[in-house]
């Protein structure tokens, strides 16, 4: 993913999520880098080899998240699982406890 604020362009991996038909980014590490970008700017670019897709991105609210965070953590936790402080197949409420700490963005094409 590409960020883009003041001009200055940022490259940060990310795996994106689909849920719903709606893609998103979730961040394992908290508010990072490119978490605070990303809410200044509204906007960025994934990028997968040489494919680019801009897009605009909402913050969705905590209450919100726990569908999508067990979609992702289904998919990634082998990889990111570390950084969500969660037992092995954690329950939803430990899972909705740790959503304030992880931001989610929904993001739509432009």
């Amino acid at each position: 993913m590409r960020g883009r604020k003041s001009g200055d362009w940022k490259t940060n991996p990310v795996n994106p999520v689909e849920v719903d038909g709606a893609t998103y980014l979730v961040s394992p590490r908290g508010n990072s880098h490119w978490v605070r970008n990303l809410r200044a700017a509204g906007e960025g670019e994934l990028r997968v080899g040489r494919r680019r897709r801009s897009f605009t991105a909402e913050e969705i609210q905590d209450a919100e998240k726990l569908p999508i965070l067990k979609v992702y953590l289904d998919k990634w936790a082998w990889e990111v699982g570390a950084f969500f402080d969660l037992e092995k197949d954690p329950s939803d409420e430990q899972i909705q406890g740790a959503a304030p700490e992880h931001p989610v963005f929904r993001i739509t094409p432009e």
